[in-house]
């Protein structure tokens, strides 16, 4: 692992100074992402998973109503047997099998779900597509915004993350129809595969570094 330098740049595109990204956030190598491709994976299923409301249901044959009569006596008609005209096999009869409501989340302990955030931000920032844009908005201007990362992201699919101090920058972003802004404190793996390039205002990154890295220190 090693230091990573994103460039840093005003709300016009232009370059104004560099940023050094800790290693330990931004600074796995290619291969170490390659090889827990596997955890991202299991990490972003489970996260879908947990977003599902799992309301679905169906009517069984006890929930729909009628058939309470049996149909035809057991034997001597010449016909097959026959309890109930809710049975699965009847016309309006109750479904077999059906789906019915349950709890789809996972159990993805703490230390999995930030080690797949590591190497997510990781992969972005080795093909060049983590940037830091220090927007200096006064009030809420998407003209403004969009001057600002057309140059870094032009339209491609982007991940903005934010302080909460930048209210003005998040109305600002947020009618940008390629533009996907979240809160530093929000930001989850399946945020950033699901984007193209990910973009932090500065206070952002600061608010981001610093709750990922303040653990770290308070048990060192």
């Amino acid at each position: 692992m090693a230091n990573v330098t994103l460039n840093v740049t005003d709300n016009t595109g232009k370059e104004t100074g560099t940023l050094e990204a800790p290693e330990a956030l931004f600074g796995f190598s290619a291969e170490e992402v390659q090889a827990h491709v596997p955890l991202i994976h299991q990490v972003v299923v489970a996260q879908l998973a947990a977003a599902r409301q799992g309301t679905h249901a169906v009517k069984n044959r006890g929930k729909v109503s009628g058939g309470g009569r049996k149909p035809w006596k057991q034997k001597g008609t010449g016909r097959a047997r026959q309890g109930s005209i809710r049975a699965p096999q009847w016309y309006h009869g109750g479904v077999a099998h059906g789906p019915v409501p349950r709890d789809y989340s996972q159990r993805t302990p703490k230390k999995m779900k930030a080690a797949a955030l590591r190497y997510a931000l990781s992969d972005r920032a080795n093909n060049g597509r983590v940037a830091v844009v220090d927007f200096a908005i006064s009030e809420p201007s998407t003209k403004k915004a969009i001057a600002a990362l057309a140059p870094i992201v032009a339209d491609k699919n982007t991940l903005v993350v934010l302080s909460r101090d930048n209210i003005n920058e998040w109305l600002s972003v947020r009618n940008i129809p390629t533009v996907y802004p979240i809160f530093a404190d929000q930001l989850s793996t399946y945020d950033v595969i699901t984007a193209q390039y990910v973009v932090f205002s500065k206070d952002g990154f600061d608010a981001f570094v610093a709750a990922k890295t303040a653990p770290a220190a308070k048990e060192a």
